[in-house]
């Protein structure tokens, strides 16, 4: 008898990568190994263990990476204070490289040729997972079953489903208004009555959050401490990364922070309609923007603000593992050697108000900014300052 080569699928346990599944089996006649990562999506870990099993899969591995996922990946983007196109905090992009990386060392584990993923053609995530395994195998083959296979909607794909004896629960056969992806850092609706963009997402959709009418009338205050730019207290209690940002999560949830709806561009070049929930993304990054701007000077603030977008652009578009990321990075790293402290906040109803900002290595001079006399400030020094820069503008306006 052949042995039957491997593939390495990222297994969700949901319809379409249960499909999958069973496709690659039957159409590919290969011996299919799942891997799910657990980056904080919640119980459907368990029921994607239960799935693969019940679809016949001997080698089932799932991981626990939320440390590694929010150490390792969310908290140095997060040290970018990287925004895509001015509102996405990249919940999904930054998942990504670390599936996939995991995946590939599974791969070798078992001795796989072969990965597979369960996103469509249409799509970031396809672009994100590929590049992410050539940059760490140059050699692994890749599966995209959404583009290969001819099922084309949810209909051929109930029907596959049901003629291959996969189990579907009855929740999933009724028709879901939208699709969505869970993480530690976030929550992404898409598609289906989100694809309207004039179109008000309904209030029963969101997962993680209040709505600010819903939001308690009394606002919660707290503390985060930074240590070299990421967040290790919450009100003077030392937590792991994975821990914070659950923290996080729990306070803006509750009090109606971090919804977003966009209209972004895609890598591939449509645009999309996204909702997303971020609440202790979001409150870490204004908190962060605070304690730089007491500890960061002025260019190297700036410069960080410029190159931002660009490294915000990459983890989007899925190159994470690339050269210039890792370039950025480094520069990115060493400006956050003095940013520690202490952050202040008020959350109230979609609101984060900063209430105060310390740290012993601030760069704010009180003595300096005073309006009062003072006797370290020459107001007189700023007429030279303002000649000199004037110079060329005199010019110019001479020249007409």
């Amino acid at each position: 008898m052949i042995k039957k080569e491997k593939v390495v699928l990222a297994f969700s346990g949901g319809l379409d990568t249960s499909i999958i599944l069973k496709w690659l089996q039957k159409e590919k006649n290969l011996e299919v190994v799942t891997f799910t990562a657990d980056i904080g999506q919640g119980k459907e870990i368990k029921d994607a263990k239960e799935k693969a099993k019940k679809l016949g899969v001997k080698n089932i591995f799932v991981e626990d990476l939320k440390d590694e996922f929010v150490k390792d990946f969310v908290f140095p983007m997060f040290r970018a204070n990287a925004l895509y196109e001015g509102f996405y905090l990249l919940g999904t992009s930054i998942a990504r490289p670390l599936i996939a990386k995991k995946q590939l060392d599974i791969a070798k584990k078992v001795n796989a040729n072969f990965v597979a993923h369960g996103s469509t053609g249409k799509g970031n995530d396809q672009i994100r997972f590929e590049l992410s395994y050539y940059a760490n195998n140059p050699k692994i083959q890749v599966i995209a079953p959404w583009r290969e296979w001819s099922l084309k909607s949810r209909k051929d794909l109930i029907s596959y489903a049901q003629k291959s004896k996969i189990p579907i629960p009855q929740k999933k056969l009724e028709d879901p208004p939208y699709s969505m992806d869970a993480n530690l850092l976030h929550t992404s609706y898409e598609g289906k009555v989100l694809e309207d963009p004039w179109k008000e997402p309904e209030e029963k959709m969101f997962t993680r959050t209040n709505s600010c009418e819903q939001a308690p009338d009394k606002p919660t205050f707290l503390t985060l401490e930074f240590k070299q730019g990421d967040p290790i207290s919450i009100n003077g209690e030392k937590f792991k990364p994975s821990r914070i940002l659950e923290q996080l999560n729990k306070i803006g949830g509750k009090n109606g922070v971090g919804r977003i709806d966009i209209v972004e561009n895609r890598f591939i070049g449509m645009k999309s309609r996204g909702v997303y929930e971020t609440p202790g993304g979001q409150i870490l990054l204004v908190a962060r923007r605070a304690m730089e701007s007491i500890t960061l000077d002025k260019s190297a603030a700036h410069l960080k603000d410029e190159l931002m977008p660009k490294y915000a652009e990459l983890i989007y578009n899925g190159f994470w593992f690339s050269p210039e990321r890792e370039m950025l990075q480094s520069l990115i790293d060493k400006s956050q050697k003095m940013v520690s402290g202490f952050v202040k906040l008020k959350i109230y109803k979609g609101n984060i108000i900063i209430q105060g900002r310390k740290s012993q290595n601030s760069l704010y001079s009180s003595e300096m900014a005073t309006f009062e006399e003072d006797l370290v400030y020459n107001q007189g020094d700023a007429e030279g300052f303002i000649k000199l820069n004037a110079l060329r503008l005199k010019l110019l306006k001479k020249r007409g």
